[in-house]
Formats: structure tokens, sequence, C-alpha cells
């Protein structure tokens, strides 16, 4: 009789999967809290938390539903502290005729099962993990023979193909993208929706963590862990989104303000990208409540936060299936500085910074803008080695995972890959950042100022990054404008600029 071992990774959490709709006792799964997983970046004390937490529960799911498993905890002793070490021990102890797998979402670990595999004197097989909803390869067929992978027409065709918005071939309102009605500053006396926390003990599982050299960033609050770690939770958090923030999701989505790090965010990320809900059940219920709520909803709160999902999040994954391995190494600009210290503890004279920094230490999370034009934006303007920058966003949020956060740090934040994700660099001077927010009036530095004493350091950097990347970029058609702009400058102004870039550059971790 065959008797067949399942793997489950810690970012497979779905229990609606094909997988569970029959219960077998010759088939047996199997879940891993690994040093291989733990150790590969410095991750945030509260992202291993959540993560191990997570996946306790969905195992204690499975058993509820008479399904047979295995789970290693991190300091069992039979634990190997691999995947293919304590594959290979079930299966001999076990006598396992059969292994396997789901399609992993990361690189590395497709490898490592494939090659794996290959070793094996059992039989073998992979599935999807029934979750996207676009494959592995749609992306890289939908561009074939162009230079350029526009997110746009990626979105069309996603709308088009799952019949979200839609009316026939066409988009519902005769519009597709309302970005531009999405970008308000937060009035400065408004107060945003607290957020829906949870208040999950998790104790146990960072005392087994502490047990252990595993090195982490970051504090949590082990007693009252504010993610949710199961579907029932998640599912909670979706209906918060969906009740109380989707009516001014878009039109505060790119808004920053101090002590404020959840707005109207749905923070719905890492639930999905450890699978504990999908893209389509989020997509058809934030419809639902806007066709429920037509007069409370408008329609621009409503596609801003659909073409994050089902444009922005699956363009993303097909970019990293189409271009990786070779991404992870791409370095458009060849910029090769270390990250300032400040960025692992957030001590910075800089507002933005230090407000973005603190809430990603405290909260494993940051939204978007903060991420792309705060945290990103400063680094690329010091000319940071995307390495180190990869480095930082893969350990510090919760829900980072490869597959998401290097196409969003190399690509859409640094530019590392010329030009395959974003169509120019995202950088600004601190005027941007004021538009957006409410950290530059009470900053050491002051907004307006170029050079000279408490310049604000955005200023200066940005034109160096532009001088310094001229014959890269000077052809770029989106921003010609700032070309024309750093040319027509007096020699004696362009040389204070870059003398004052040159100055924080050289002293970047007294920022």
């Amino acid at each position: 009789m065959q008797k067949t071992l399942r793997l489950i990774l810690g970012d497979q959490l779905n229990i609606n999967h094909s997988w569970y709709q029959t219960q077998d006792d010759s088939v047996i799964y199997v879940l891993m809290e690994i040093r291989s997983e733990t150790d590969y970046a410095t991750h945030h004390i509260q992202k291993i938390a959540g993560f191990f937490a997570a996946m306790q529960e969905f195992s204690n799911e499975l058993i509820q539903q008479n399904h047979q498993v295995i789970y290693f905890h991190l300091n069992a002793a039979t634990n190997l502290q691999t995947f293919d070490k304590n594959i290979q021990y079930l299966i001999e102890k076990e006598q396992f005729t059969h292994f396997e797998y789901q399609l992993p979402d990361e690189y590395r670990l497709d490898e490592l099962l494939k090659n794996f595999c290959k070793s094996l004197s059992i039989t073998t097989s992979v599935v999807d993990s029934e979750h996207f909803m676009s494959s592995r390869t749609e992306l890289g067929d939908f561009f074939e023979g162009k230079k350029t992978f526009l997110m746009e027409s990626f979105y069309h065709k996603m709308r088009k193909k799952h019949n979200v918005l839609m009316q026939g071939d066409k988009p519902l309102t005769g519009k597709w993208n309302y970005d531009g009605e999405n970008r308000k500053k937060l009035p400065k006396n408004h107060k945003p929706t607290p957020p829906l926390v949870f208040n999950n003990d998790v104790s146990e599982i960072v005392a087994e963590i502490n047990k252990t050299n595993i090195k982490t960033i970051g504090t949590i609050d082990a007693k009252n862990f504010v993610w949710p770690i199961n579907r029932k939770q998640s599912l909670e958090l979706l209906e918060f989104f969906a009740t109380e923030c989707l009516s001014l999701f878009g039109s505060y989505q790119d808004a920053m303000t101090p002590n404020e790090w959840s707005l109207y965010h749905a923070r719905l990320s890492f639930s999905m990208n450890c699978k504990l809900i999908s893209p389509s059940e989020v997509i058809q219920r934030v419809i639902q409540e806007w066709e429920h709520r037509p007069d409370a909803i408008e329609y621009n709160q409503l596609e801003g936060f659909v073409r994050q999902i089902i444009g922005w999040r699956e363009y993303m994954r097909g970019i990293y299936w189409n271009k990786m391995p070779d991404y992870a190494s791409m370095n458009f600009f060849d910029n090769q500085n270390k990250l300032p210290d400040w960025f692992w503890t957030g001590k910075t004279k800089m507002n933005c910074l230090k407000d973005a920094i603190h809430q990603s230490l405290n909260f494993a999370y940051a939204h978007h803008i903060q991420r792309l034009m705060i945290t990103g934006n400063f680094a690329l303007l010091a000319g940071v080695h995307p390495d180190e920058v990869d480095a930082w966003y893969l350990g510090i949020y919760i829900d980072a995972i490869e597959w998401v956060e290097i196409t969003n740090t190399r690509g859409m934040s640094q530019f590392a890959d010329g030009g395959i994700v974003g169509t120019k660099p995202y950088v600004s001077s601190a005027a941007y950042i004021d538009k957006m927010s409410h950290y530059c009036g009470s900053c050491y530095y002051k907004k307006a100022v170029k050079t000279g004493d408490k310049a604000c350091p955005f200023n200066s950097l940005y034109w160096n990054f532009y001088d310094k990347n001229e014959d890269k970029l000077g052809k770029n058609p989106r921003i010609g404008m700032m070309y024309n702009v750093w040319r027509k400058m007096q020699p004696e102004a362009k040389a204070e600029l870059l003398q004052q870039a040159d100055y924080y550059l050289k002293n970047i971790n007294e920022l």
C-alpha cells in the first residue's frame, strides 16, 4: 500500500486546498520550524513568531479535521533543521513510498526541493498551491517578445480574465485606473480609524526562539501579538477593512503621519502571503461591500485596492518567476555603499526615517509609501548596494517573502533592474515627503533648505543622484524635466549641492 508524506511550507497554510478535501490515513502531512528558514536572513522577531504561530494553528486545524500531522518544533531533539534532512529522516523512519509538495513561492526552495526529489528513491509529485490568480509563467507568456513589462497592461488582462469590475470586455465605469484620485495628504486634525489588532499569546514560541542563537531584529509584545495567526482572525481583519477602512483607503493610501501606523490600510498581506486567505476572496468581499454601500464607498477607493491585489501582487510574482535567479544580482547603478547603522535602530534626526524605521521595528510593518518613498528613497539616494537593501526589507517586514520583497525592493524601489518594473527611479527631495506627510514641520532638518546648516539631506542627495547617474538616466523621457532643471542651474549652485551631498554621504551614520 502507498504511504504518502506531504510537505506543507510555512507560507502554504491554505485550508481550502484540494489536498484536504478528503481524509486518508495513508497520507501524513509535515510542517517544520527549522533553522534554515530562520537564518537565511536576519528576521524580525514578530515575523518568526508570526509564522510559527500560524503554522501551529494550521497544524491543529488539520488534526481537528482528522488528518495525520507530524510537526517539528524548533527545539525538538529529532529536528535536523533543514527540509531535506527532516524529510529523508521521516521517509526512512516511517517507510514512506511517495513524497509530495506544493509549488514553493521562493526560487531557493523551488530549486532545493526539485534537486532533493531527484535524489530520492521513492516516487515524488508536485501540485499547485491553488492560491494565486495567475500562473508562474502567465506574465512571461503575456509579455513575450516585449522589452517592457507594463503593469497596467497585465492588470487589464487580469481584470478581464477573472471578470472583476467589468462590463463585457470594458471596465465597469469606462475607466481602468483611478490612481490620480488617490494621492491625498491626511488632513491635519483627521483622526484615522483605530486599527483592529489581536491579542495573541505567542510567549511560548518566543521563549523557544530565545533558547537558540537565532539573530532577530525588532521588538515584540509576546502576550499581545497584534497580527492574525489563523484563518478566522484573517477573515475578521478583512471584514474590518471592508466595513471600516475601505471608504477612505484610496484617498489616503499614500499619506503618512507620525504615530499612526495603520491608517486605512488593510494589513492583510501577512495573511495572504501565508495563504490563510486568498486574493480572490479578498477582492470578492470588498466588491460586495461597495455594491452594498455605493453611496458610502466611492469607486476610486475600491479600484485602488483591487489594483493592488489583482494587479500589482500578481504582476510582481510574475516578474519574479520570469526573471529569477538573475534578478537577485541586478545592480543597474553599481551602488556599493552600506546601509546606515541607524536603519537597524531608528536613531536618526530625520523625522520621516525615524518614524518609518521605529514603526517597522515595533510592528514589523510599514505601508507601501513609507517603504518606497522614505526608506527606499533614502537608500537609493545614498547609493546603498541592493543586496543590503534587500536583506533589510526581507528581514524587517512580517509580510516579506522573497517573491514579493525582491521585486518591490530591487525593482520598484531601487531601480536596480534598470527599468523592468518601474519606468523611472522613485526618488524625491523633501518636497514630495512634505506634500504627503506631517513629518517635516517638526524635523531637526529644514525641508526647504538645500545646503548649509540643517539642510534636509534628501535635497542635496536628490540632485547628487541625478548628477552621478546622468549617463544612465539622461535619456529617460520620464525624468527629462529634472535634467533640464539641473543643466540650467548655475555652476556654483551645483557645486554647493554636490559638496553638501558628499558631506552627508561621508557622515551618513551621524544624520
